[in-house]
């Protein structure tokens, strides 16, 4: 009864989605002893949707996408077992403290089912724009691009 009253509070935040709601849950069951370590594992592996993907944040190199989906890594909805579009949803972009990020939901066209969250990343770091991003689908990325027309890491060695 605890369990539910917890899970009837925490709904009643609207900053929360479905899948947060759901891992704070399984949490509190998990510290008060009624799921084991591995039924708490094997449920978040079906819930965190690793089965929508070919391979959870695939090395992208420096290709770092601010919007769209990577549908090369995309298998289908493990939820409708539809394999269509993806549609982006929920998408912010917030300004911390000079540096850009945006998020976003991977989401089923058909089911609404969150496929994965988007994160994106751009910022000047002294003469160099920094971007990064992490992303179940879409892979993790870096790159880093010089600001002046010459990249001073480019130019070979005066020797």
């Amino acid at each position: 009864h605890r369990s539910r009253k917890l899970l009837e509070e925490l709904g009643r935040l609207s900053s929360f989605s479905s899948c947060s709601l759901y891992i704070l849950y399984k949490l509190h069951l998990a510290v008060y002893s009624v799921l084991s370590p591995a039924d708490l594992k094997k449920d978040f592996q079906v819930k965190m949707c690793n089965g929508c993907v070919q391979k959870e944040y695939p090395d992208r190199g420096n290709t770092c996408l601010e919007n769209g989906s990577y549908l090369m890594n995309y298998l289908g909805c493990a939820n409708c077992h539809q394999r269509d579009f993806v549609l982006i949803s929920n998408k912010a972009t917030e300004d911390d403290d000079g540096e850009e990020i945006v998020t976003y939901d991977h989401v089923c066209k058909n089911c609404d089912h969150i496929i994965a969250r988007h994160e994106y990343t751009f910022s000047v770091v002294d003469e160099y724009q920094e971007y990064t991003m992490l992303c179940m689908l879409c892979g993790k990325a870096e790159d880093s691009i010089s600001v002046l027309p010459d990249d001073p890491r480019q130019s070979a060695p005066l020797f």
